[in-house]
């Protein structure tokens, strides 16, 4: 079975979506179109933002329900990348903290979907 490379967001306008995520990503789409648009990513998974209103079957979860997680290499970074992401404007969820998992922080995406960063605690 092949593994999962590509997550899809149902958003309300994938424009809108697109802008927000090639700020945050510093990188633009490699597809745009008024339902869809699709990101690249380094890693070799791929993001697409798909209209919750055009998508089918017809999408019933909402943004929220997950995490994109992105996942850091120092606890430094996560403080960077919070003070960079408070900077332009996100909605923070959470504050940097430390968890189980190690040192984090929650944003949020203009659709309410969770960006979480984090640094993982040494094993």
């Amino acid at each position: 079975m092949p593994d999962p490379n590509f997550i899809i967001l149902y958003v309300d306008n994938p424009l809108r979506s697109a802008d927000f995520y090639a700020r945050l990503l510093k990188k633009p789409p490699i597809q745009t179109s008024p339902t869809f648009a699709m990101f690249a990513l380094d890693s070799g998974m791929m993001l697409g933002l798909w209209s919750k209103h055009t998508v089918e079957p017809t999408a019933t979860a909402a943004g929220g329900g997950g995490e994109i997680a992105f996942s850091v290499s120092s606890r430094d970074m996560v403080d960077e990348l919070f003070t960079d992401w408070t900077q332009h404007g996100l909605v923070i969820g959470q504050k940097p903290a430390a968890m189980d998992f190690g040192h984090t922080f929650l944003a949020f995406d203009p659709d309410g979907h969770r960006l979480r960063v984090f640094a993982p605690t040494a094993p």
